[in-house]
């Protein structure tokens, strides 16, 4: 499937391209219940932070995290992306 960029750039964009692998820093170390919201992300904690960690298919699935930060009333701090890591989701971004 391919679909136009945003801001009427007349070039296109493969939609597969968005799956990849994502690191997404949150403000305090959660606990184990509210690390459950998120089965798909592997946890870490670094300096009084959660990074939360993984492959997503596509942006729908990270909005659908994002989503849950925001419901579960947290802070996100960053999101970064990555190409799919081909040895799996633990890999650096």
């Amino acid at each position: 499937m391919r679909s136009h960029s945003p801001g009427g750039d007349s070039s296109t964009v493969d939609a597969d391209a968005e799956a990849g692998l994502y690191e997404i820093r949150i403000r305090g170390v959660l606990s184990d219940r509210l690390l459950r919201a998120f089965p798909d992300l592997e946890a870490k904690t670094r300096d009084r932070e959660t990074v939360l960690v993984g492959a997503l298919p596509d942006q729908a699935s990270l909005y659908g995290v994002l989503g849950q930060i925001e419901a579960l009333g947290l802070k996100l701090l960053e999101v970064r992306y990555g190409p799919p890591d081909p040895d799996g989701p633990s890999g650096a971004v």
